[in-house]
């Protein structure tokens, strides 16, 4: 199983970005889809999550309003689009996998995860 993420770079702080995951190696539609965050000296954090459907999406708190999370099954591919982007969304981003119908924002109930793709937004 592989998951590709791209689409991280700098931006200007209320710019946009939209992160892409590529997955290889497993059965996409089985799969709940999420993305987490982690900044420099923070615990990886919770961003979003789609259920397998697609038919339930979690945010976190902070991200309502602002970034979308969407799947595309025909390519294997979830998508992050995030808007609005301030300083503190400054952050490597993880795209995760887990088998099963639900979404969740939990971290331990991934099975797999990308390499991660670093998003810079300047001030």
């Amino acid at each position: 199983v592989q998951l590709q993420a791209s689409g991280g770079g700098l931006v200007q702080a209320g710019g946009s970005l939209r992160l892409s995951c590529a997955a290889s190696g497993l059965t996409f539609s089985t799969y709940a889809m999420g993305w987490f965050r982690q900044a420099p000296g923070e615990e990886r954090g919770f961003v979003a999550a789609i259920s397998r459907s697609g038919g339930s999406i979690r945010y976190a708190d902070s991200m309502k309003g602002r970034f979308i999370i969407s799947t595309n099954n025909a390519i294997n591919t979830v998508y992050l689009q995030m808007n609005s982007l301030k300083p503190e969304d400054a952050a490597v981003y993880y795209c995760a996998a887990k088998l099963g119908l639900y979404a969740s924002s939990s971290s331990p109930d991934y099975q797999y995860w990308g390499q991660g793709t670093q998003v810079t937004v300047s001030s």
